[in-house]
C-alpha cells in the first residue's frame, strides 16, 4: 500500500494538536484530495471532527485493543482509495498503556506505520529552549522519524524568528508557525471536548477556522511532500468480511432461527446523547447479514420497526438525562425488548441508560442499580475476562478495552457479571442477564469480528 501519510503529535496533551492535525486534514480536503483522518488510541470524539474536516469516518488505530499486528491492516482499511492520510498521535509523543512501555503509543503507531512524525510544539512561553526540547524528542529513539515540527502558539515576528534559530541549530526543519487565537477555541467538559454532534454549525465553524489558521501558517506543499516520503506499506488492508471468523462456536440465542439472524434489524443509538462508536462495528454488523438502523433515544419515540436486537454505546446521558427520561416511550420499548430476551448491548452510556435511574431520574429499568455523576474520573485501558456467556462473547473470551467516565453504579456488577478485570484492581463488573450486555468496558470488535457474528446470530430473523 502506497498512501503517502503523516503523523501529528505533541510532547503532551493540550499543545494544540487536534486542532492543527484536523485543520490540517480540513485544508487538505479543500485543495481536492481525499484524505484518510486517523486518530491513535480509544478517542471518540476527536474522530467525530476529523470526519466533519474530511467528509471521511474518522478511524481509530489501538495497539492495545486492538494489537500491534491490525493496526497496519486497519489503516489501510480507512485509507483505501486516499490520496492522503494524516494521523493525530494521543498524549506525548512517547505516553503509551500505562506499564506496557511504548504499547499503543504514538510513537509506536508512527513505526507501525512507517510513517513520518510532525511534533506540535507550544512555544508559548519559551524561546530557544524549544530546541532542548524537540533534539530530545528527535534523539529519545532512533527508529522514530520525527521529520518536523510546527510551532503553536506563536506570539510575535520577533518570536517565530528566534524560534526558527533554535531549531536551525538542531536541523529540524519547521512545517509552520501557528499565531496565538481564540477564533479556533473548541469547549470542553468533563470528558474533553464537545462532540460534533451537540455543536453542529459551530462545530463547522471551528474546524474551518483550523483550515484557516493552517493555510495561512504551514508550508502545506512540505508537508505534502513529507507525506509523500513515507516508504510503501506492506500489509494486507483488515475486511470486516465473513473471511477468517470463526463462527463454528457461535450458538444461537433462544429467538434466533435457522437464518442465523441474517436480515436481522440491529437498531443503534445515536444523536447527541450516545455519540460514542468505531466504524468498523457498523461494518462488521453489516458484515454478518444484518441490516444496521440508527435511532435517537432523545427524540424517537420507538425502535427501529424489525429491531432483533439493539447497540447502545457511549455518550453523555448524563448531560441529557431529563429527555431521556422524558421519553418514557421509547425506555418501555428498550426495556420490553430486553424481558423478551433480544440482544441488547450496552457500553458505559448505554449502561447508564439501562439502569433503574441516572441521577436520579427514571431509566429503563432494565437493570437494578442506580448511576450518579461522581467527581472522580476512571481512565485506562483494562485487560478482561467474560465471567459469563453473554451474546457477546463466550465465558473465559479474554480481549482488551478501556474505561473513561465520570459516574458510578451501584451495584457495579449484577448477579452474573460481564467482566472479571485483572487492572488496576481484580474485580468483576457488569451485568449479565437474558440477552442483555451491560457494562462500562468500551470495546473495538476489529479485535474479535466474531461479536458482531454472535450478535446477529443470536437476534435471530424477525
Amino acid at each position: 500500500m502506497d498512501v503517502p501519510r503523516l503523523v501529528v503529535a505533541a510532547p503532551a496533551s493540550g499543545t494544540g494538536k487536534t486542532t492543527v492535525a484536523t485543520g490540517l486534514m480540513a485544508a487538505f480536503a479543500e485543495r481536492g484530495l481525499a484524505v484518510s483522518p486517523h486518530k491513535v488510541g480509544p478517542d471518540y470524539i476527536d474522530p467525530g471532527y476529523h470526519a466533519l474536516a474530511t467528509g471521511r469516518p474518522g478511524r481509530n488505530l489501538d495497539a492495545y485493543m486492538c494489537g500491534p499486528e491490525l493496526v497496519a491492516p486497519l489503516f489501510a482499511h480507512g485509507a483505501a482509495g486516499c490520496e492522503l492520510a494524516v494521523v493525530e498521535g494521543v498524549m506525548g509523543l512517547f505516553d503509551g498503556a500505562s506499564g506496557e512501555g511504548e504499547l499503543a503509543s504514538t510513537a509506536h503507531v508512527a513505526k507501525l506505520l512507517k510513517a513520518p512524525v510532525v511534533l506540535v510544539v507550544d512555544a508559548s512561553s519559551q524561546s530557544r529552549s524549544v530546541a532542548a526540547l524537540v533534539h530530545g524528542f528527535a534523539s529519545f529513539d532512533p527508529e522514530v522519524r520525527l521529520a518536523g515540527v510546527i510551532l503553536n502558539k506563536v506570539g510575535s515576528d520577533r518570536h517565530e524568528e528566534l524560534l526558527r534559530e533554535a531549531m536551525e541549530e538542531v536541523g529540524v526543519p519547521v512545517y509552520g508557525a501557528l499565531r496565538r487565537t481564540p477564533r479556533v477555541a473548541t469547549p470542553s467538559r468533563h470528558l474533553g471536548l464537545v462532540p460534533v454532534a451537540e455543536r453542529s454549525t459551530e462545530a463547522v465553524d471551528s474546524v474551518g477556522a483550523s483550515a484557516a489558521m493552517v493555510r495561512e501558517g504551514c508550508d502545506l506543499e512540505g508537508l505534502l511532500g513529507l507525506a509523500r516520503s513515507a516508504p510503501p506499506l506492506l500489509t494486507e488492508a483488515w475486511s470486516p468480511g465473513p473471511s477468517g471468523v470463526d463462527v463454528s462456536g457461535l450458538r444461537p440465542g433462544p429467538r434466533a432461527s435457522n437464518a442465523g439472524g441474517a436480515g436481522s434489524v440491529v437498531a443503534v443509538a445515536g444523536g447527541a446523547a450516545f455519540t460514542f462508536s468505531y466504524a468498523e462495528h457498523t461494518e462488521l454488523l453489516r458484515a454478518a447479514g444484518a441490516e444496521v438502523v440508527a435511532f435517537d433515544p432523545l427524540h424517537d419515540e420507538t425502535l427501529p420497526e424489525g429491531t432483533a436486537a439493539v447497540v447502545i454505546g457511549g455518550g453523555f446521558p448524563e448531560v441529557y438525562a431529563p429527555e431521556l427520561s422524558a421519553n418514557e416511550r421509547l425506555r418501555k420499548a428498550v426495556a420490553e425488548l430486553a424481558r423478551s430476551g433480544a440482544p441488547v448491548v450496552a457500553e458505559c452510556a448505554g449502561l447508564l441508560y439501562l439502569s433503574r435511574s441516572l441521577d436520579g431520574r427514571p431509566m429503563c429499568g432494565v437493570l437494578d442499580a442506580d448511576a450518579e455523576m461522581s467527581g472522580r474520573l476512571t481512565l485506562g485501558y483494562r485487560d478482561a475476562v467474560a465471567v459469563t456467556d453473554s451474546v457477546l462473547a463466550p465465558a473465559g473470551a479474554r480481549l482488551r478495552g478501556h474505561e473513561f467516565h465520570r459516574t458510578m453504579l451501584e451495584p457495579g456488577a449484577g448477579p452474573t457479571p460481564a467482566w472479571g478485570m485483572r487492572l488496576p484492581t481484580r474485580r468483576v463488573e457488569g451485568f449479565v442477564q437474558g440477552g442483555v450486555h451491560a457494562s462500562y468496558l468500551h470495546t473495538h470488535w476489529a479485535a474479535r469480528p466474531d461479536i458482531a457474528h454472535r450478535l446477529v446470530q443470536w437476534s435471530g430473523a424477525r
